[in-house]
């Protein structure tokens, strides 16, 4: 039995131990952990009879929204992803029975890596001779996810193959305009951009997984700056590859530049220029159409007016208490990602 049993949330550390037995390489007893770091899943570190390391994962506790934290999608696109070339935990096992715990849960291997979660970790952590590799590791790790076939890897279901920009258009407009009213906050750049980048949707090219957080937040580094694992797939879906980069790129801040939220890692002596990420993912993937990049580029831009608005919206309602925080802050992010939406819709001449 565990020491600190009594910090298992969500867990029946009998059954859930029998279960591992049964239906995976380790071997209980198991002494667990509980991981922290900000996301609502439980998530515990174990370690068994041998010695081996893993992970276990479980939604957190309460009343969860319809397809909020579905531990089997996470656990399917892990296990495809498992063996491609894209860095993932080796997944042990995904229980679907909710008698054995309360609710689905999923097994996975234990990756040793360092989180670079602030610019202290990456001084910390990632010396400036060693921040290259890591931008390449960037670019190699989104690339191999991109050329993965997510059709031929089982996960073709996961949602539909066409229209992602029209999809993400859809969901984020309706975002803005029904939180408008509650956060006094309206802006008619939100409208004529909606309407510019519906008119020009890119043609959709091959269906691929994408992350949708693909970024330094969401990996971990080695000694030498190389990505050891990517985390958090619950936003993940399939659509287009080149939103996944644009996201990236949108992140990727260079020396003197601030992002509409304050100041990134990457803008820090070694990782080096956007230009060079750029070429080392489109030398591995065997090319890509610029002009359909900087439509995601300015695309992520907007949509990320629109993830701050509503945040702004849950203060203004009430939802989440405003004790201390900067509410203009939000305004000011919001603006931001508007010009900078602005700016790249004007580099493709329209």
């Amino acid at each position: 039995m565990s020491d600190n049993e009594s910090t298992l949330m969500g867990i029946d550390q009998d059954r859930v131990e029998g279960w591992i037995a049964a239906n995976t390489p380790l071997v209980p007893p198991l002494t667990w952990t509980r991981l922290v770091g900000g996301h609502s899943n439980l998530t515990y570190k174990v370690l068994d009879q041998r010695g081996t390391l893993a992970v276990v994962r479980r939604p957190p506790l309460g009343e969860l929204q319809p397809k909020a934290h579905d531990m089997n999608r996470e656990y399917r696109i892990i296990k495809a992803l498992w063996g491609t070339g894209v860095p993932v935990a080796e997944p042990y096992g995904y229980c679907e029975d909710p008698a054995v715990t309360g609710i689905h849960f999923y097994v996975m291997g234990f990756v040793h890596g360092q989180p670079l979660g602030s610019t202290t970790d990456a001084d910390t952590w990632l010396p400036v001779d060693k921040r290259g590799n890591a931008r390449e590791s960037f670019a190699d790790t989104l690339a191999a996810l991109h050329l993965v076939d997510p059709i031929a890897r089982g996960i073709g279901d996961l949602g539909r193959h066409d229209d992602y920009a029209g999809r993400q258009l859809k969901a984020w407009y309706r975002s803005w305009v029904t939180s408008a009213a509650d956060a006094e906050l309206d802006d008619p750049r939100v409208h004529s951009l909606h309407d510019w980048f519906k008119a020009h949707r890119p043609v959709d090219g091959p269906v691929r997984l994408v992350h949708g957080d693909f970024g330094v937040h969401n990996c971990l580094f080695d000694d030498d700056g190389r990505i050891t694992a990517v985390l958090d797939w619950e936003v993940a879906s399939l659509g287009e590859p080149m939103a996944d980069l644009a996201y990236l790129l949108n992140m990727w801040l260079e020396p003197g530049e601030e992002s509409a939220r304050g100041g990134s890692m990457t803008a820090k002596p070694g990782f080096g220029p956007r230009a060079q990420l750029i070429a080392r993912y489109s030398a591995v993937v065997g090319g890509i159409d610029e002009t359909k990049l900087q439509y995601f580029i300015a695309l992520n831009h907007w949509k990320s007016a629109c993830i701050v608005h509503g945040v702004y919206t849950r203060y203004k309602r009430g939802q989440k208490s405003s004790v201390g925080v900067d509410m203009q802050g939000f305004v000011d992010a919001a603006r931001r990602s508007l010009e900078l939406a602005e700016t790249s819709v004007a580099k493709l001449g329209f």
